[in-house]
């Protein structure tokens, strides 16, 4: 299963770094890497093969030296699906997420509270987004907020997805 996994993480990351130039640049807020790391649940993304079915997601970041230690997580069809990698910085809240060498996938941080209780992830792309909370659930108004937000910047918000988190201890 982490096979599959791994090579499906290949593809988003070749998908993350293809950008047909349509866009503005993509904007990116300040991030503490001290305050961002720890365990972040996903609340809703885009739908990816490599997802497909996952509940009780969630990624969990730790730091070294020169970079961040990576480890996705979820339960799909009953058993395990996990992975790990790395990020490297990239300039002001934006990261290059490496599973397997030498491909690297963009994580831009788009928003974030101002507690790092929540975070808004994407790609330059348009392709890649995600609603990250500290909490399994949040509120719709803050989740509304985050998909307009979104969409603002050129997000296709249709395709977003909201991932199941309860039953997951």
């Amino acid at each position: 299963m982490k096979n599959t996994f791994g090579f499906l993480i290949i593809l988003l990351s070749l998908s993350c770094n293809s950008n047909s130039g349509s866009y503005a640049p993509l904007e990116t807020v300040e991030v503490d890497v001290d305050k961002y790391v720890g365990k972040w649940y996903e609340i809703a993304s885009f739908p990816n093969s490599f997802q497909e079915g996952c509940e009780c997601t969630y990624a969990e970041y730790t730091k070294e030296d020169d970079h961040i230690n990576v480890y996705n997580y979820c339960i799909q069809k009953g058993k395990v699906n996990d992975i790990n990698g790395k990020a490297f910085s990239a300039g002001k809240g934006k990261l290059k997420v490496q599973f397997f060498w030498p491909f690297k996938g963009d994580y831009y941080v788009i928003d974030r509270g101002d507690n790092y209780e929540y975070a808004l992830v994407g790609a330059p792309s348009r392709n890649s987004l995600w609603i990250l909370s500290r909490t399994r659930q949040i509120d719709d108004k803050l989740y509304n907020r985050l998909v307009e937000l979104a969409e603002s910047k050129g997000f296709d918000t249709s395709q977003l997805s909201k991932t199941p988190q309860s039953d997951c201890d």
